[in-house]
């Protein structure tokens, strides 16, 4: 934890022990409410312009509005603040932004008049899985059990959460999910693999959410002429993957080595991930948005 450890409630900078939020936030209630998470490397966030697009339509999704002189950029700028309290200016830290629909008596239904949303902006430490980028991770497979608008990044996790635990006490580092018989993404991650040579991931439709790192490689592999198929891996192609490789904002582009307690192609990174690793790694060097 940070010596002073100042997050941002609703218009003010206050230690986070004496943070609080009404029990009647639609947020605590319902999981009424949208999140993200950016990655920061030396007091820049990185890919900034993506997630404020991504926040942005989130909000859009589930009908919440900012109040006037709000907005997704203006949030980052807190954040910004939000570093230099905290003295995260220099080596890797995360932001967090998170608004609620507000505080207003339970009940299903919008509240009526509109309330205020809550808005909470906090900023930590983060140390990248350097071991696991270089080695490989174990994963296991889970049923995809999310509710039809994975698009959106809202508070309604409790799926992810009960795939990610099984996955823990597993021995793994993530679930892989899927649903009626195609690999849709990880609980906190995207997947992609490769399969007879293509490599492949999930298009962006509603049963994923748009990952931030995933929009990035995706341009990056361009850039550098991998060919990204974005086609879904079916389940009874898992045993024909030859290399499979996770991403996200706290993740980069992480090998997988074992799925399910078997091993993945040779049971090692393959070129192909390592070469997106590297393409990635400069990126977030020379803060590329």
């Amino acid at each position: 934890m940070n010596s002073k450890d100042i997050v941002y409630v609703n218009g003010s900078f206050v230690p986070r022990a004496e943070a609080r939020i009404s029990v009647e936030d639609r947020g605590f209630v319902f999981g009424d409410g949208v999140y993200e998470v950016l990655r920061v490397v030396n007091g820049r966030p990185f890919a900034a312009r993506f997630h404020n697009d991504r926040l942005k339509r989130s909000l859009e999704g589930v009908r919440i509005s900012l109040a006037a002189g709000d907005s997704p950029e203006s949030l980052t700028e807190i954040a910004r603040q939000l570093l230099r309290e905290n003295g995260l200016l220099e080596g890797e830290a995360t932001m967090y932004m998170q608004i609620t629909r507000g505080v207003a008596t339970r009940a299903h239904n919008f509240p009526t008049p509109d309330v205020s949303p809550t808005i909470y902006i906090s900023v930590a430490r983060f140390a990248p899985y350097s071991d696991l980028a270089r080695n490989g991770a174990p994963v296991i497979t889970h049923p995809d059990l999310r509710w039809g608008r994975c698009d959106l990044k809202t508070l309604n996790l409790l799926p992810n959460v009960l795939a990610s635990q099984t996955a823990k006490e597993r021995g793994a580092f993530e679930a892989m999910l899927i649903r009626d018989g195609v690999v849709t993404e990880g609980t906190k991650t995207n997947f992609f693999g490769v399969v007879d040579g293509s490599l492949r991931t999930h298009p962006s439709d509603t049963h994923i959410l748009p990952g931030i790192t995933r929009s990035v490689l995706r341009d990056l592999a361009r850039q550098v002429n991998i060919d990204l198929d974005e086609t879904p891996i079916l389940s009874d192609e898992i045993p024909r993957l030859s290399e499979l490789f996770l991403t996200g904002t706290t993740t980069d582009v992480m090998p997988v080595v074992r799925l399910d307690d078997k091993p993945v192609g040779k049971g090692k990174p393959g070129e192909l991930t390592k070469r997106l690793q590297k393409v990635l790694a400069d990126s977030l060097a020379s803060g590329g948005d």
